[in-house]
């Protein structure tokens, strides 16, 4: 195949189309379900699915508040609450802000990167059922009452052998290994994807800021995953087989589970954070109608970013007795790292001082990012020294800084991004009333949440706590922000409603609805199965505003068959076409496999045995070479 090649002549289109759409659609019927591998079916599924996970950890944050709205309050029991307290922060961290952010990878970085699929499809396809499974596992654990109840970070010894009777934290560790496996597998997918599947010509300095997001914080993954996989599996060990990890008492150390938790648990805020400055920079320069100022700056941000979150983790272990020489670092490391967040910000502000702005509902959200971001960023730098954190480290001032910098860094680019990208993903419009309405109130709903939590955290109040006392000053700002957060509440109510409608009979959005510059936007809205009839040659960073009358294309793939294109690494130049896996039942079976395999060692460590075998035989059959070479891999 000669990559190279630029067909400008699109005579006979209409038939290439129909031909690649038999040849990658999806059955409408429950195999098709079951089996598909197309990333856009995957990555809807995922987003969808770690939506549905937020509104259940939404209603229990409303649960905890109606309980501490007053002193010694009687709504949930001690026992209930710690097990809210700890679904909510698991179902958060674990089943919403990583899964959704790598979601939008999966649906949006092969569309962003001009190719058909998304690198091992099979593998994606199994991943979302791992993580579905892990999900399912936590809820239904609650539903009978036996769901964790040692906090959503499992500290010891109070999650060991010793303190934490029943299956409780080991229901916990095991949703930790499904949703880690799950998110392995997603980085290694993009990473691939992006190394080797680009566009000809979409050349290193060329990647959309929002697919370097994504490949950094899967590097982010690969690299921090694997540490909370080995905490979650030696607490498995020290309760079911009676291994001494954490027992001081047998050579243990407990504190060995706070840095393993840690090394994993702080590169994870920047694992949620990350994807969003890659939506930022999308939604600004489309809503500014001009290049993103100092796109190199942005993408070495993003890459020290992705550096220094490795060396942050102790800053939230400051109050156990580390020495102060080695506390010292970890307070430079803490600060250091506020750098390059200022840098992007600095830089989205540029941008939008030298554009054509249009006030869409995207840009809006953005607007509140950058806002609640900064506060948060501002407390994170006073918490990063000693003597603040050691002052404050127990108490609500944590929890208003943790929620700043996980909604206001997070999820205010997240919604942003679901106005942006939802025209691509359905074909339809958003109502623009519905979401300035619901910006406002999840913006004023948010910050009058959360904000006051400084103040009583100053005042002392601890956190972790079902109830407190009626002679505390904390009465009446509790009530406040109890109050407050049924107007957040109410804001995801219209936002979601407006999903909903939208879907069902949004105004019809055409291919780019926002004029956008990216290569998500040069096939249709929705795209088809094959994403391109052609693939797009890039020629600029822009490639949609410096081609606006016709994009170049390449030849040579073929239409009967699921064929790629692999490129080089640096240049982008194509170098030879590669098969896609077709759909196949095998993904489905070799996570039912694993699934079984995993819960069933919460009883039983024989279960790691036997329930290999299943595992193997799935895998086997996945593998298994075959007659059509799509069917390989």
């Amino acid at each position: 195949m000669n990559g190279e090649t630029i067909e400008q002549d699109i005579e006979g289109l209409d038939e290439l189309e129909r031909c690649l759409a038999r040849t990658w659609e999806t059955p409408r019927s429950p195999w098709g379900v079951l089996t598909t591998v197309d990333h856009k079916i995957i990555g809807r599924r995922y987003i969808t699915t770690a939506f549905f996970f937020l509104m259940l950890g939404g209603v229990l944050a409303l649960a905890m508040r109606l309980q501490l709205a007053q002193p010694e309050a009687r709504f949930i029991g001690p026992d209930r609450y710690n097990q809210i307290f700890t679904m909510h922060g698991s179902t958060m961290m674990f089943l919403f802000a990583v899964p959704v952010m790598e979601a939008m990878g999966v649906y949006l970085v092969p569309l962003m990167v001009g190719t058909r699929n998304i690198a091992f499809p099979r593998l994606n396809a199994f991943s979302y059922w791992i993580f579905l499974a892990g999900g399912l596992l936590l809820w239904i654990a609650f539903a009978l009452d036996a769901a964790p109840d040692v906090g959503w970070f499992a500290y010891v010894p109070l999650s060991g052998p010793e303190f934490g009777a029943g299956k409780r934290a080991d229901i916990w560790a095991q949703m930790i290994t499904f949703t880690e496996l799950s998110a392995l597998a997603v980085a290694v997918e993009i990473v691939v994807t992006v190394f080797k599947q680009r566009a000809p010509g979409m050349s290193l300095d060329r990647i959309p800021v929002f697919v370097w997001a994504m490949l950094v914080t899967s590097f982010i993954i690969i690299m921090a995953m694997p540490a909370i996989m080995l905490a979650s599996s030696s607490l498995i060990l020290d309760r079911l087989v009676g291994t001494h990890f954490f027992n001081p008492a047998e050579g243990g150390d407990a504190l060995l589970w706070q840095h393993l938790f840690w090394f994993f648990g702080h590169p994870e805020v920047y694992i949620i954070f990350l994807p969003a400055v890659g939506m930022v920079s999308a939604i600004v320069s489309t809503f500014a109608q001009r290049p993103l100022f100092g796109y190199l700056l942005v993408v070495m941000a993003l890459i020290a970013t992705g550096v220094l979150a490795f060396g942050l983790w102790v800053h939230h272990m400051f109050v156990v007795g580390l020495p102060q020489v080695g506390e010292s670092f970890f307070t430079a490391s803490s600060m250091a790292i506020a750098i390059p967040a200022g840098v992007q910000i600095f830089c989205w502000l540029a941008t939008l001082w030298d554009g054509r702005l249009q006030f869409k509902t995207p840009l809006l959200f953005v607007a509140g990012f950058i806002i609640t971001f900064v506060i948060g960023g501002l407390t994170g730098v006073m918490v990063a020294s000693v003597p603040v954190d050691a002052q404050v480290h127990d108490t609500y001032f944590v929890v208003a800084h943790f929620h700043y910098v996980l909604i206001g860094g997070a999820v205010f680019p997240l919604l942003g991004a679901i106005y942006y990208w939802f025209p691509k993903m359905t074909g339809r419009l958003m109502s623009e009333t519905l979401g300035r309405f619901a910006f406002g109130l999840i913006f004023a709903g948010f910050n009058m949440t959360f904000f006051p939590m400084h103040i009583l955290g100053l005042e002392g109040m601890p956190r972790r706590i079902y109830t407190y006392q009626p002679d505390t000053p904390w009465a009446g700002m509790n009530l406040f922000v109890s109050a407050s957060a049924i107007i957040l509440a109410l804001g995801f109510v219209i936002f979601f409603i407006d999903v909903f409608r939208s879907a069902r009979s949004g105004k019809p959005a055409g291919a780019n609805p926002w004029q956008a510059a990216t290569l998500e936007w040069a096939t249709s809205s929705p795209p088809p199965a094959f994403n391109f009839a052609r693939i797009p040659v890039v020629t600029d960073r822009e490639p949609l505003w410096s081609d606006r009358d016709e994009l170049p294309v390449s030849s040579g793939l073929r239409s009967d068959r699921r064929e790629l294109i692999v490129s080089s690494l640096v240049d982008a130049q194509a170098q030879v076409r590669e098969s896609s896996p077709r759909n196949s039942i095998w993904p489905l079976l070799a996570a039912i496999a694993t699934t079984a395999m995993l819960i069933w060692s919460i009883f039983s460590p024989w279960a790691v045995v036997w329930g290999s075998i299943p595992i193997a035989v799935a895998l086997i059959a996945w593998f298994w070479p075959k007659q059509v070479p799509e069917d390989e891999s």
